[in-house]
């Protein structure tokens, strides 16, 4: 080609020599290129967990309908909220008192709503944050606050901040996993590494699915035998390397490295940890028969692998979004209710419970007052409330029995040591040895991190 720079033939000799023969030089030169992003990675400072399990209730489950009772609720049932009208992002009418009984549980006290009965008798070894509270009531900017710490798109999600900066004890399964029957409101978003390597992502697998062979497809290769995919492998490792080698560290390819050698091991492991049958039919009866029973169970069957974190979406789309009538709390509480229990009683039997952080939340709560859908008819749901909610931690440190802080007299508003989003993911970052405000990553001219610039660690709930 006119005016280009021929290659010599020391120079192709070279790149032929280097591509093939002198591939193992190629390694010991480039160890830190071929080294696993996803290979376990010190913490800050000696953590209290290991693993995290976030179990989302997605659609906003009602804080004063499950674990935050408001006696001032049922006493003023039917009149208007007290002080200005309060703006909802649908109509909102007047006070409404929760149609579940709550009962004081366990040694600690207490109150849990009739619906979760079984959650209700394992209360001691849960920390119930009655003040959680976030920015903006609608399902994409709270959905995206909980998992990644930011109301836009474009951030890495919580569990890919965490395989960033701690890897991942398991070579052969990936480092974050999501599970979820269906795709919630925003999908992959919510499991997105955004601008850190795509190594860091969510795997994101259809619960759906009894099958393990169908969770993940193309899991088997009906062309190929191990021993030559193990060769074909290797043939485009060593084509990639020698690619590197020329052009220096480069992310996105070192990351489709390393995305390929996960797959390939991942033919062996994959059917075995998502197959439940696996578990007795007394095991499997205790989670219920239901997409996140199963989940929560293979939640469970990951940790003991060494999975780094697990989500588990209640369902697809935002099942917990009771608008129209709150007593369809009741029928997905028989589905919730069950498999969180079996899940904590199992970590605790297996060993697994002091180094996991079990985390129940939502994008949102559920305001104290009846909604108004129309001029037509009055419904008997709850609309959206970010400046109220409640969550769930367990395990990984986090001190059992207790409620923290508290809402005003009706659940709407946390008035009583408030706890933003942020303040939620430092505390869990910090019992996995990681300080938040050190967990960054240069991007676009500054540091990002999971908690943007805010951000306490909530002392007073980790032992």
């Amino acid at each position: 080609m006119k005016g280009a720079n021929p290659m010599t033939r020391r120079e192709a000799l070279q790149l032929l020599g280097n591509g093939f023969g002198m591939i193992g030089l190629a390694r010991v030169l480039h160890a830190e290129a071929s080294r696993t992003p996803l290979a376990p990675k010190a913490p800050h400072f000696a953590p209290k967990a290991q693993n995290v399990i976030f179990l989302f209730l997605n659609g906003g489950i009602s804080q004063v309908d499950t674990f935050d009772p408001k006696p001032m609720l049922t006493k003023h049932d039917g009149e208007p909220m007290p002080g200005p009208k309060i703006k909802t992002d649908r109509a909102s009418g007047n006070l409404m008192r929760s149609p579940f009984q709550f009962k004081k549980c366990g040694q600690s006290g207490l109150e849990v709503s009739e619906i979760f009965p079984r959650v209700g008798s394992m209360i001691d070894d849960f920390c119930v944050i009655r003040s959680t509270f976030t920015d903006i009531g609608n399902h994409p900017a709270g959905l995206l606050m909980m998992n990644c710490g930011h109301t836009q798109l474009g951030h890495p999600s919580m569990g890919s901040w965490l395989t960033y900066g701690l890897g991942t004890e398991n070579q052969n399964l990936p480092g974050f996993v999501v599970l979820c029957p269906g795709y919630p409101t925003l999908g992959a978003e919510l499991w997105s590494s955004a601008f850190l390597p795509s190594v860091y992502q969510g795997t994101y697998i259809p619960n759906q699915e009894q099958d393990p062979l169908k969770m993940v497809q193309n899991i088997r290769n009906t062309d190929l035998t191990p021993a030559e995919q193990r060769q074909q492998l290797d043939l485009i490792d060593k084509l990639n390397r020698s690619y590197l080698r020329q052009l220096g560290h480069q992310t996105e390819l070192e990351s489709h490295i390393q995305a390929m050698e996960v797959a390939f091991r991942m033919q062996t492991e994959v059917p075995e940890v998502f197959d439940t049958s696996k578990e007795t039919e007394a095991t499997r009866a205790r989670y219920g028969n239901s997409h996140f029973g199963r989940g929560c169970l293979m939640a469970l069957r990951m940790i003991e692998k060494g999975v780094r974190i697990v989500e588990v979406y209640f369902g697809g789309g935002q099942p917990w979004d009771s608008h129209d009538d709150i007593l369809v709390h009741r029928q997905l509480a028989r589905d919730a209710d069950p498999a969180i229990s079996a899940l904590i009683q199992d970590l605790k039997s297996r060993g697994l419970f002091d180094q996991t952080i079990v985390l129940v939340g939502s994008e949102f709560g559920r305001t104290p007052m009846i909604q108004n859908s129309g001029l037509e008819k009055v419904c008997y749901g709850r609309d959206h409330n970010p400046p109220a909610f409640t969550t769930l931690l367990a395990g990984g440190g986090f001190k059992g029995g207790m409620a923290y802080g508290g809402t005003d007299d009706f659940g709407f508003k946390a008035v009583e040591k408030p706890v933003h989003v942020h303040d939620l993911h430092a505390t869990i970052l910090h019992q996995l040895g990681i300080d938040h405000t050190q967990l960054t990553y240069r991007y676009s001219g500054r540091d990002f991190r999971l908690t943007d610039v805010a951000g306490n660690v909530i002392r007073e709930i980790i032992v």
